[in-house]
Order: C-alpha cells, then sequence, then structure tokens
C-alpha cells in the first residue's frame, strides 16, 4: 500500500484511497508531518487541526460510498475567513475573530462530502482586504522565495498548495484574492461567475466576492470548482477552436505590465495560436471611471460590510481604519451605485458578444510580488500603491461578475513565476479550465515551488 503521497496532486490521491493502494488515514497523516516541518517556514496556516484530520480520516476510510467520492482522503485548507465547525472565524485578525463555528460553511460541506479532509485553515490579511498577507503574529512567505508576499488575500491557501502541505486548498475571491496570490505562487486559481458557487460571507462585498480553489494542476482546479459549484466532476471537453482576444492594458491608468508580465503573455498567445485558436488585439474598453468607481467599490465594500457586522473598527489596523473611512466617505457622497457596476457588467458582455471573443487572456500581474514585510504596521498609502502597482489586472471581473482564472506561464528572470489571466464571459468556466488544459499540455510548469515540498522522492498513485 502506497502511504508517502505527499507531493501528489489531488486526483492522484484520491484515486490511490478510492483504490485502496492508500489510506485517508496514512495520507493525511504525512501530509500533517509535512506541515509541521514547512508551516514554520511560511506561516501558511492560523490552526493546523491535526487530531480533528486524524478523525475525520479514519470516517473517510470506512464511508461505504468511499469509491465514488471525488476528493476522497485528499488534505484540503480552507481559509480562515469561512465558517469550519470548532474552529473560530478569524477574517485575518485578532480583533476581528468571530466565536467557535456551530456549523460549517455550505462550500466546506460540499467538500468534506466529497471526501476532503480539512487539515487547517489559513492565513489571510485582516478582513482580506489587501494583497498581501500578514499580521502582528506572523508574515507568510512565498515558498518561490522567502523574501516575497505570496499574495493576498488567500495568501496563505497559496503557500500551502505551491508547498506541497496540501494538494488543493480553498480560497474566496473579492478583488482578485485566490487569482493574484496563485499567480505569485505560480498555481492556478479560478474565481467562477457571480451566482454559481454560494457565498453567504459577511456582505459578500456587495456581490463582488466568490468562493474558489487554489491547485497545482488544472484537473485538481476542476474538480474543485466542481465541488464548489455542486456538480458531479466530469472530464473537461476539448473547447474546440476559440476566438482569443489579448490584451496588456491595465484597467488602472499609469500603470503598466514589466517586460516579464508581456513576455508571459507573448508566449502563451503563441502556443494558443499553435493550438489552433484565433488569437486578435483585443482591449476590453476599460472606460476612464472604472479606476475611480472600481476603487469606490471597493472601499465602499469593506465600509458597508463593516456596518454591517457591526465591527469595532477602532480595533482594526491603521490601515483599514482609514480604509472604511474612506469607504464611509464615498458612501455617504453616492459613489458607489449598483447603476454603475451593472453598466459595467453590461459593457463586458456586449464587448464579448460583439466582438466574437470566447476568452480575455491578460497578464495576471504586472510586476513581482511585493516584500514579505510587516505590511499590516505600513501606512494606507503605502499598501495601496503597492497594491495597484503590482496587481491591476483582477478587479474588473469581480465588478463585472465573470468567471476568471489564472494559469502559470514560466518563471520571471528573478526566479518568481510568471502567470497568465483567461477571462470569459458568464457560464464559462469550463471553457476556461478546458483552456487551460490544453496550456498545461503543451507546456507543463513546476507544479510545485523549487525544493518544495521537503519530502522524499514520490511515486505517482495511478
Amino acid at each position: 500500500m502506497l502511504t508517502r503521497l505527499v507531493g501528489a496532486d489531488a486526483r492522484q490521491i484520491a484515486r490511490a484511497v478510492r483504490r485502496g493502494d492508500a489510506s485517508a488515514t496514512a495520507v493525511v497523516a504525512d501530509h500533517l508531518d509535512h506541515i509541521r516541518t514547512a508551516d514554520p517556514v511560511l506561516r501558511a496556516f492560523r490552526e493546523i487541526r491535526a487530531a480533528e484530520a486524524a478523525a475525520e480520516a479514519e470516517i473517510v476510510d470506512d464511508q461505504p460510498g468511499l469509491g465514488s467520492l471525488p476528493l476522497a482522503g485528499v488534505p484540503i485548507a480552507v481559509k480562515e475567513n469561512t465558517q469550519l465547525t470548532g474552529v473560530p472565524t478569524w477574517y485575518g485578525s485578532a480583533a476581528v475573530r468571530a466565536a467557535v463555528a456551530e456549523a460549517d460553511h455550505e462550500v466546506v460541506r460540499r467538500l468534506r462530502g466529497a471526501g476532503a479532509v480539512v487539515v487547517g485553515t489559513t492565513r489571510m490579511p485582516e478582513l482580506g482586504v489587501f494583497g498581501t498577507t500578514d499580521d502582528a503574529d506572523a508574515v507568510t512567505r512565498n515558498p518561490w522565495r522567502s523574501d516575497r508576499s505570496p499574495g493576498g488575500s488567500s495568501g496563505g491557501a497559496a503557500a500551502a498548495v505551491a508547498s506541497g502541505m496540501v494538494p488543493l486548498a480553498h480560497g474566496n475571491d473579492g478583488m482578485g484574492s485566490v487569482r493574484i496570490p496563485a499567480a505569485c505562487c505560480g498555481l492556478v486559481g479560478i474565481k467562477p461567475g457571480r451566482g454559481v458557487v454560494p457565498v453567504d460571507l459577511g456582505g459578500g462585498w456587495l456581490g463582488l466576492t466568490e468562493h474558489g480553489v487554489l491547485a497545482t494542476t488544472v484537473g485538481d482546479a476542476a474538480v474543485g470548482f466542481a465541488v464548489l459549484a455542486g456538480a458531479a466532476p466530469e472530464p473537461l471537453v476539448e473547447p474546440g477552436r476559440l476566438r482569443i482576444a489579448v490584451s496588456a492594458r491595465s484597467p488602472v491608468a499609469g500603470i503598466r505590465a514589466d517586460a516579464d508580465a508581456r513576455d508571459a503573455l507573448v508566449s502563451t498567445v503563441r502556443r494558443l495560436v499553435g493550438l489552433g485558436h484565433d488569437a486578435v488585439r483585443g482591449d476590453p474598453g476599460y472606460p476612464p471611471s472604472l479606476g475611480v468607481r472600481g476603487l469606490a467599490t471597493w472601499f465602499g465594500a469593506v465600509y458597508q460590510e463593516a456596518e454591517a457586522t457591526g465591527l469595532d473598527v477602532s480595533l482594526l489596523q491603521p490601515r483599514n481604519r482609514r480604509h472604511i473611512a474612506v469607504g464611509g466617505w464615498v458612501t455617504r457622497r453616492g459613489l458607489v451605485r449598483e447603476i454603475d457596476r451593472t453598466a459595467w457588467r453590461e459593457r463586458c458582455q456586449d464587448w464579448f458578444a460583439t466582438g466574437r471573443h470566447d476568452v480575455l487572456v491578460t497578464p495576471a500581474l504586472a510586476t513581482a510580488p511585493p516584500r514579505a514585510m510587516d505590511w499590516s504596521a505600513r501606512s494606507w498609502t503605502a499598501n495601496m500603491l503597492a497594491n495597484m502597482r503590482y496587481a491591476p489586472y483582477a478587479a474588473p471581473w469581480n465588478i463585472a461578475g465573470f468567471p476568471a482564472m489564472v494559469v502559470p506561464a514560466g518563471v520571471r528572470r528573478d526566479g518568481l513565476p510568471s502567470a497568465v489571466q483567461l477571462v470569459g464571459p458568464p457560464g464559462s468556466e469550463l471553457v476556461l479550465l478546458a483552456l487551460a488544459g490544453q496550456l498545461e499540455q503543451l507546456a507543463p510548469w513546476p507544479r510545485h515551488a523549487p525544493g518544495w515540498p521537503r519530502v522524499p522522492a514520490l511515486g505517482k498513485a495511478d
């Protein structure tokens, strides 16, 4: 029986457990051993559920329907702002930590129902506002380079997957919080379109937030997405010949993708053309007002969630107190309007339809991730500038509510991963995944950061 599957992907682990080649108990125990060694270096986890996960793995092994579970025995992590029975919901800060959850969030229930075992909760910045992950307790580090951030707000999830601590992690994405850390850490990350996966997450940031997954392979991302969406996982179908719009234009005025990000976009487009797709230059036509309205929406979303939940703002980090204060100001002046978000969504729908675009490809990031440091202690202005400079491409698709995902696309000259973003119209999640699968097959990427996971070489489970 195989017992060492640390570093295997989620589908390999699930197949091994379903076949009886490995037990969920042994798989989870091995991953917990790796977490005990790796997490003190990377600080990806807020809480590690060693005893609880071991007991839950035994339950998976004893299930009569084990052979039909798509994530049988797969160790996963859940972002700390999502309710997990028996664990406090931290929201990235002791100041806003909620009481121990009495029930799982629906997405956690679905993951567990598919056979996954939750080994812990992953770190995020306070309230998930900014794209770096740290607090007074720890700085979460990027497995590719420990002096760099894994991004945010699902930064702990990305660090855990890229280092092999788990093969699959849950995250959520309100302004890029799955896709940004996936790009920082060389992973596949998918944000579904609006209404596909249940949200029920505080105020949901005015409808901007969606639950998604981070994975090392497209196949794992597809299974994770299906489970979250309440669907039976099925093999991806070849997408046929697609008309792909290519745009390096930044939605934020004055920000430009650097040479490495542009090179990744160019090389990806060449591969897509080589696969038989049609590529055309196609900027989405970001209106000049989008940047201002987008920022107002971001500020207002955080402010309105704080108001709705009765949060004591005085307990927050200074940068978030300022963010909420600005959010209150723009909200009172009527600058946070549903009509603007609806207009942008309709404009995007028209752009895809009239241009006959099936998919839009953009850079995932404009430049390398920021340094891993105490961003939570720095000023609001410093955090704002850092976030806008390195990650301007994600937020428009939360405002529109369109599906979007990030796919690895080589390595930068500084040794960090490059990535591109794939965006499609509503209902195109499987098309995006299928296209990403073609890219993966043509030019496979390293599944983990160099040197991770730090365990003996492993065989495949199939």
